[in-house]
């Protein structure tokens, strides 16, 4: 027989948390876990704009670049290199730059002869002389303007308006060029089929790209970048 003991066996007591422990837990690890995401958000965020403005640096320097070769190499035939030939052929030996409103698809800017045809095809290899048209339209992949060149050998017909470009850079807010004559007053327009400008190209341009800024929408990245036309200065010492 078993002898009974005066002393119950007392039953282990189980450690654990209380609720309001847990909630306490809870509360403190939420904090934690927000503060190192604010922490990661705000570094990705910083390393996702720089990485946005070493890309428009990049893009901005190539534009201005082709830009500028292009028009050092511009070109303005003289009234014998087409004498007797039809409107339809005096038309495209010109040097226009256009003021427009920066909406819409197909908008020129500038447009004239040049020496910097570049040649993607074998059949445009003999090719000397070409139209280049730089205009704006709508940027299908994302906020802003699109920056297009069309590159069209003088034999060939001109395209239509606002196509067969490639494009040269997104994210544009404006491209503003500023042309320069002789004297060095400053215009905003140039049509070498006026009489103000008769047969003339500008003796200097420049020009403006505007950015659009994503982490500031009231300012823009800025770039400028200008150009003298050596054939403008001796046309004019000829003339004279």
């Amino acid at each position: 027989m078993i002898p009974v003991q005066n002393n119950r066996v007392k039953l282990k007591r189980q450690e654990g948390f209380t609720l309001l422990e847990i909630l306490v837990a809870i509360a403190m690890f939420g904090v934690i876990i927000s503060t190192v995401l604010a922490s990661y958000t705000g570094t990705f965020k910083i390393v996702d704009e720089t990485e946005y403005q070493a890309d428009i640096y990049e893009m901005s320097r190539i534009v201005l670049d082709r830009i500028c070769q292009d028009l050092e190499s511009a070109y303005m035939k003289g009234g014998e290199e087409v004498s007797g030939a039809g409107d339809e052929i005096r038309e495209n030996m010109r040097f226009v730059g256009e003021v427009k409103e920066t909406t819409g698809v197909g908008l020129n800017i500038l447009r004239f002869l040049s020496r910097a045809h570049l040649v993607f095809d074998e059949e445009d290899s003999g090719c000397g002389i070409a139209e280049l048209v730089y205009y704006l339209a709508e940027d299908k992949e994302g906020d802003g303007l699109a920056l297009y060149r069309s590159d069209t050998p003088e034999f060939r017909e001109s395209p239509e308006d606002g196509s067969e470009g490639l494009i040269l850079c997104q994210g544009l807010y404006s491209v503003n060029f500023t042309f320069y004559d002789t004297k060095g007053d400053a215009h905003e327009t140039w049509d070498s089929r006026t009489d103000e400008f008769k047969d003339k190209l500008p003796s200097r341009v420049t020009v403006e790209l505007l950015f659009l800024n994503r982490a500031n929408p009231e300012s823009h990245y800025r770039f400028m970048a200008g150009v003298s036309l050596p054939l403008a200065r001796k046309k004019y010492e000829k003339a004279t």
